[in-house]
């Protein structure tokens, strides 16, 4: 039988607490060398910024459907109020930031060109937070459980965490009879007694242990060691590419990883930790909690940057298996493009976007669609919904559902994406979208192109690609009749 993810998950409320920072992405090009010395000149094209660390976590929750109580401590400066911003922007989120003026909010920038991560700079300071703000986080820690069903603590390292706060969170928790899941950082795992389920990597766990951790053997005593001396009901040791083996007192389980391609693996734990969390919330077993962990895992290191798995990519992986064939569903909602634009974007890539209502599917739209994939390196096509299509064609149109054509051209490889509309135009995808190339069949011209102003406006390019003569869906259907 089917799970339901997205109704199983809309049951948990996570407690999510840890070290926030802000991920930003600076994207230019280099084309000399500065005269000053010898480095290269980044000309800035454009550039954002995203939650990171325990934000994070945190946006992971969201996206599959899980509810948050987010806590955590920023300087209280310029990003800060930034911070405070994209916190926001996020539904579902009951976030709480206690601002701290002796320190800086965590900021990473990354200056990329090329596709190629030139620099990585870090504006932060690691000290302990003070007594008083600790007073502060056990007070709010305390009231936000009361409302939640599972807790995420997300060690960064970076001040929000020490040994006695650790155990006082811990504590209230296993009061409250509230599983706990820690994403451990440092050598020191004492600080995580009593914790319900631990995620390190393998390498981290080789620091814990005091040695290479060679074989599965290796990687299964030293999480063991972990279970019977901090009395911790099991770890999870996640290994990239090695998959990943959940370890209790009595028993192992090595799971199989299914990522075929791997892009980006930052953010992976994020990800692995709040699925971890949403899915036990939910009523999931331990066992198929990480099992499904492993699922996002594989999706999201095809991603780039600090990016998240939609609770509809993971429900159709869940199901149908494709991330395990090597591919990701390409048949998306506006929030799911939204994110495969972001992705590519941080690569560096083209997006090009073209629409249509491709009923039958003949030579004519295959010769249009090859072009147009020629002219970007990522293709989305818009498909006009059944209603869109009658009010365009008439009642006898179309001749195949919108689910149908979606996926004969979710068959296509040159096609990266699939969106339905049902406007009469796609003019409100191309204001969401902005694509870099926007292209259509060259019995238009650019003054009648949908969204060509908006598309030349930021720089992009229209492109009329060529027409080929004999082949309609309209002259098709009245063969056959």
């Amino acid at each position: 039988m089917q799970i339901d993810l997205k109704k199983c998950f809309e049951k948990a409320i996570v407690a999510c607490i840890g070290d926030v920072m802000l991920d930003r992405f600076v994207y230019g090009r280099v084309d000399r060398i500065s005269p000053e010395s010898p480095v290269p000149v980044l000309q800035i094209q454009r550039n954002f910024t995203v939650l990171g660390g325990a934000g994070n976590v945190a946006r992971n929750i969201l996206s599959i459907s899980g509810r948050c109580h987010f806590l955590t401590v920023s300087g209280d400066d310029a990003s800060a109020n930034e911070l405070e911003e994209l916190l926001v922007q996020e539904k579902q989120l009951n976030s709480t930031v206690l601002r701290d003026a002796a320190r800086i909010t965590t900021c990473k920038t990354r200056f990329i060109a090329g596709g190629q991560q030139m620099l990585r700079v870090d504006d932060e300071v690691v000290h302990r937070i003070s007594p008083q703000l600790q007073s502060q986080l056990i007070q709010e820690f305390s009231n936000s459980i009361k409302e939640s069903n599972i807790v995420i603590l997300s060690d960064y390292a970076k001040g929000v965490f020490d040994d006695e706060l650790c155990q006082i969170l811990i504590q209230i928790a296993n009061k409250a009879d509230i599983k706990v899941i820690v994403d451990p950082k440092g050598k020191n795992y004492s600080r995580y007694r009593g914790v319900t389920l631990l995620t390190p990597n393998v390498k981290e766990l080789s620091h814990v242990a005091m040695h290479p951790l060679i074989t599965q053997d290796d990687i299964v005593n030293a999480a063991r060691d972990l279970c019977e001396n901090l009395d911790i009901t099991a770890v999870l040791v996640t290994q990239g590419a090695n998959g990943m083996t959940l370890v209790t007192k009595t028993t192992e389980k090595h799971i199989e990883t299914i990522a075929k391609e791997v892009f980006d693996v930052s953010g992976a734990g994020d990800t692995v930790v709040a699925t971890l969390a949403v899915s036990l919330a939910g009523g999931m077993s331990m066992e198929d909690a990480a099992h499904l962990a492993n699922t996002a895992a594989g999706i999201v290191v095809g991603k780039v940057g600090t990016a998240t798995v939609s609770i509809d990519e993971l429900q159709a992986t869940y199901h149908h298996g494709d991330l395990l064939h090597g591919k990701t569903p390409k048949i998306s909602t506006r929030e799911q493009a939204v994110d495969h634009i972001k992705a590519w974007r941080r690569q560096g890539l083209t997006v090009g976007f073209t629409n249509g209502c491709f009923d039958l599917l003949h030579l004519g739209h295959l010769h249009i669609l090859k072009q147009a994939a020629a002219t970007c390196d990522k293709l989305i096509v818009a498909v006009n919904t059944d209603q869109s299509v009658k009010r365009l064609k008439g009642n006898s149109r179309p001749v195949h559902d919108q689910e149908t054509r979606s996926h004969v051209l979710e068959a296509l490889s040159f096609i990266d994406a699939v969106v339905l509309f049902d406007e009469e135009t796609p003019l409100e995808l191309i204001e969401l979208f902005q694509p870099d190339v926007l292209i259509k069949g060259s019995d238009y011209t650019i003054d009648r192109v949908v969204g060509a102003s908006l598309v030349q406006a930021r720089g992009g390019e229209v492109v009329l690609v060529d027409l080929m003569d004999g082949h309609s869906t309209t002259g098709t259907l009245q063969r056959i009749g």
